[in-house]
């Protein structure tokens, strides 16, 4: 009889076990309730004061799941078996989400804050009309110099890097787009084009640029560089704000002759299911006293026009993070590129880093 107890005791652990893990396995799915919304993004990539200010005015939870890279995202949403209400990929994988049919349309009728946003962040060629996502922050690929090492106004553009003085002093930030675009644009090239011939001229040029590179990492250039253990580095706009924030030495330069502008993005995936609440966390976050507040938490340019209105002077003002018209005119924002021609980027940035 024990032993008949015993197992029945133990049944219903197991059962319990087995409930319990379901549940949380929807709640990392993102399907748990009705109150909920189900937000995949960025790490640290949104103010958490705004998420308890959304439920309290709303009542819906935000379940926050949180991805590396946007090939990551989109793997695990094209694998399906997810329910994310909202995700917050770059432009160019907004198109090819797009074209893999993997997101809903916004519906425009329930969105309140569209005319807040500049209009220089809308209608762009990944998603013309804005049909399927809004604008969240943007940002630039640019250089951070030390003032320690560097005397403040000597470098200026993307040539400068190449000057013998910078021999094993450059650390990069490790992404083959971003490297073959900063020699792209050095030679007066578009940093979307696909041509052979001017990307392998890219790569030998990045090739002569090898003795200056300290080394190629990620985020170990914000610890370099905020404790003066390197007097340059090319990455971007929202880790070189970290960087000056812990650093007063250290400023960021946009090259007025052509950079990448990289916009993330509000899309709506396809499997979502809770629609009010989407709407209603879209239109909290276009308030531009919202917008506002997560711009001076993240660190990042805010494309809500208003809403930069309401930062303090100081940051509105910085052309580091808000560059001028001329600059943003010979800004380019990333194309989606087919497979075959993002391997020629993948194969010709090896080669370059095989070089130091």
């Amino acid at each position: 009889m024990k032993r008949l107890v015993s197992l029945i005791v133990g049944l219903l652990a197991v059962c319990g076990l087995l409930a319990y893990t379901g549940h949380q396995l929807q709640a990392s799915n993102g399907s748990t309730g009705s109150k909920v919304l189900n937000l995949y993004n960025w790490g640290d990539y949104i103010d958490p004061h705004l998420l308890t200010k959304f439920q309290k005015e709303t009542g819906y939870h935000v379940n926050v799941e949180t991805f590396d890279s946007n090939e990551a995202m989109y793997t695990k949403i094209n694998q399906g078996g997810t329910h994310y209400d909202l995700a917050v990929p770059s432009e160019y994988m907004v198109a090819k989400m797009k074209r893999a049919h993997l997101l809903q349309p916004l519906d425009k009728s329930r969105l309140t804050g569209l005319q807040n946003y500049d209009s220089q962040f809308l209608n762009q060629t990944f998603d013309r009309g804005n049909r399927y996502s809004l604008p969240y922050f943007w940002g630039t690929l640019g250089i951070i110099y030390n003032d320690k090492f560097i005397k403040p106004g000597s470098i200026r553009h993307w040539n400068d890097l190449w000057s013998t003085k910078y021999r094993d002093r450059i650390m990069l930030i490790d992404s083959a787009r971003d490297i073959m675009g900063m020699a792209l644009a050095s030679q007066g090239k578009s940093m979307n084009t696909t041509d052979p011939t001017t990307l392998r001229a890219a790569e030998q040029k990045l090739n002569r640029l090898a003795p200056n590179v300290k080394a190629t990492v990620a985020d170990e250039i914000k610890m370099y560089m905020t404790q003066n253990e390197a007097p340059l580095a090319v990455d971007w706009s929202g880790e070189a704000a970290e960087m000056l924030a812990n650093n007063d030495h250290l400023h960021y330069v946009v090259p007025s002759e052509g950079s990448n502008l990289w916009i993330d993005n509000l899309v709506i995936p396809k499997t979502a299911q809770h629609t009010n609440a989407i709407y209603a966390f879209l239109n909290f976050m276009s308030r531009p006293d919202n917008a506002a507040q997560n711009a001076e938490y993240v660190g990042y340019a805010t494309p809500n026009r208003t809403a930069k209105t309401l930062l303090p002077k100081a940051t509105r003002d910085d052309q580091q993070f808000y560059p001028d018209a001329t600059t943003l005119r010979h800004l380019e924002v990333y194309r989606d590129l087919s497979p075959t021609k993002v391997q020629l980027y993948n194969d010709l940035y090896l080669e370059f880093k095989m070089h130091h």
